[in-house]
């Protein structure tokens, strides 16, 4: 006889059959039963924000970092658009975030009444945000439509997924006998096109492989390829999917001058899940080795940002791994392959650490207090824009969290999901004042989670890279760049967290060191003002205009 349960239960149940063991959210009058079902099952911790955007945040560094799903729970109307600007973030990143979002009763959907919590298509606006998105339309459908929105969130290419309940439905009866998850859609490269790449690389001797963040998993093959003679770069989000002490690889210094350099001596490359960005390729004028090959589990990035000369619809790993088992004793490789790019990658971190100026010796304190494990998550700043997207070596291919999007104001939330993701290790956050300001109440979710998080915040009393950018292309004329910053040390005390100030580099380490050893959360506020500023003052990513000058 099947049990009778109601469909927030059985919402709970296919999360925990999904593998979720933390949500995050904020709790409200459209959402109650879900999380009235996750306190009553005990099964899944609910971390509570203070925002909805940060929540979201939270989620999808979590799932970064687990390679599982992240999952985060609001209202509906205001509750659900404050979470979309984060849902952007995780459908840039390739995400599996599940958002699920209550709805007002089902009699006045969409009839415009202005009832409490209502938004005029909602579904609409969580479309636009998401991978795919769903309403509940029945309490008999109900978990059908939250089963196919796991599959969809995890299957390559994964995204967000939204699913709007109505209230209504989340308490209504349904009767269960068993919880199943669907399977996941792994597409598969085809042989025939396998067949055709490795006959157009036999003849290669200096192969590169650019690694995106599509290509997480498929680090097996990869060294596979590497141990055959191919040579590795990756973008922002491949980090660490070869250790990035390895000798084959150039880590993320994908963009600089002495890589470009390299690029031209190699005679082939394979992008293997990733989009070639913009910020990453000089507005798509960085010059990459031809022949240029492309795989990619979303058909659609076939020629998108590049021209590829053959194109491999499926999942990077089976295509990689497919592609090794073909080239194994058939290639003849350049021997002083290995050496160049080593010369290369070499010269990309001395030209970084020569733009640091003084804070080259903070990214030593960071690198050497944190020692080899650790997560390192980045909010948009010029410090990391200048040297954190590819200083700081990672080892391992979820030890890196940053904002794709752009948009800065998501390093401290995703810090905290990460942290609570992976709980044994030192988790560092590299955030800017300003950034820091879009999500303050963060720190008092931060400081009850107990997460083992520092947060490195660079102060420079407003938003340094915007003063760059009007010095640089306005005539100096500089506007609503300074803004008022808080004492962080008085918020600190306000929430109990831990302070840490750095306004002479010479005590870095000792402080960055101090601070790790607590094993919890804690803040350090690097003075910049009272330090000094960069030795080359960044303006935005450069970008490569028809004439092929740089700027």
């Amino acid at each position: 006889m099947s049990e009778s349960i109601n469909v927030s239960e059985g919402i709970v149940r296919l999360l925990e059959a999904a593998g979720v063991e933390t949500a995050f959210g904020i709790i409200s009058i459209h959402n109650m039963p879900i999380l009235d079902a996750i306190t009553r099952r005990g099964k899944i911790r609910f971390v509570p924000s203070r925002g909805e955007a940060g929540g979201a945040n939270m989620a999808d560094a979590f799932a970064r970092v687990s390679g599982g799903l992240g999952v985060v729970v609001t209202s509906t109307g205001t509750a659900a658009g404050n979470a979309c600007g984060a849902m952007v973030e995780a459908q840039t990143a390739g995400t599996p975030l599940l958002h699920l979002t209550g709805q007002i009763d089902s009699p006045h959907l969409d009839k415009n009444r202005a009832f409490i919590h209502e938004a005029r298509d909602q579904l609409g606006m969580l479309k636009a945000v998401s991978k795919a998105a769903f309403r509940v339309g029945s309490a008999e459908t109900a978990m059908d439509t939250v089963n196919e929105a796991i599959r969809l969130a995890l299957s390559p290419p994964a995204g967000p997924v939204s699913i709007e309940i109505p209230i209504d439905l989340q308490k209504a009866k349904i009767a269960v006998d068993k919880v199943e998850c669907l399977p996941l859609e792994v597409p598969v490269p085809s042989a025939n096109d396998l067949d055709e790449l490795a006959e157009r690389l036999r003849g290669a001797k200096r192969p590169l492989l650019w690694l995106g963040g599509g290509a997480r998993h498929a680090g097996e093959a990869v060294h596979r390829l590497i141990d055959l003679g191919f040579s590795v770069v990756t973008s922002t989000q491949g980090r660490g999917i070869v250790p990035e002490d390895h000798p084959a690889t150039l880590g993320a210094f994908n963009a600089v001058p002495t890589s470009e350099e390299f690029y031209r001596t190699c005679d082939a490359i394979i992008v293997a899940g990733s989009r070639l960005r913009g910020n990453e390729t000089l507005g798509y004028r960085l010059a990459l080795p031809q022949p240029l090959f492309q795989i990619d589990a979303d058909p659609d990035s076939n020629g998108r940002c590049y021209e590829s000369d053959l194109f491999i619809h499926g999942d990077s790993g089976l295509a990689l791994s497919g592609l090794a088992d073909r080239l194994v004793g058939k290639m003849d490789m350049d021997s002083a392959l290995r050496d160049d790019l080593i010369a290369a990658r070499r010269a990309g971190e001395a030209a970084t650490r020569e733009n640091l100026g003084p804070y080259d010796a903070l990214f030593d304190s960071l690198a050497q207090s944190a020692g080899d494990d650790f997560l390192w998550v980045r909010d948009i700043t010029l410090s990391n824009s200048m040297a954190g997207n590819r200083l700081m070596n990672l080892r391992g291919p979820r030890d890196g969290v940053h904002a794709t999007g752009g948009g800065i104001g998501q390093g401290l939330p995703m810090a905290i999901g990460a942290a609570l993701a992976s709980p044994d290790r030192q988790t560092l956050c590299l955030t800017g004042d300003g950034g820091l300001q879009l999500c303050i109440g963060e720190l008092a979710t931060l400081a009850e989670s107990g997460a083992r998080v520092m947060v490195v915040v660079m102060n420079d009393q407003g938003y340094g890279v915007i003063r760059n950018i009007q010095d640089a292309h306005y005539g100096g004329r500089r506007g609503y760049t300074d803004v008022l910053t808080p004492k962080f040390s008085d918020v600190c005390a306000s929430l109990g967290l831990s302070y840490y100030r750095v306004d002479d580099l010479k005590a870095s380490k000792e402080v960055l060191g101090a601070a790790i050893e607590e094993k919890g959360p804690t803040l350090v506020e690097i003075d910049i003002i009272s330090i000094g500023d960069f030795a080359v003052r960044f303006a935005g990513p450069p970008v490569r205009n028809v004439e092929g000058k740089d700027k």
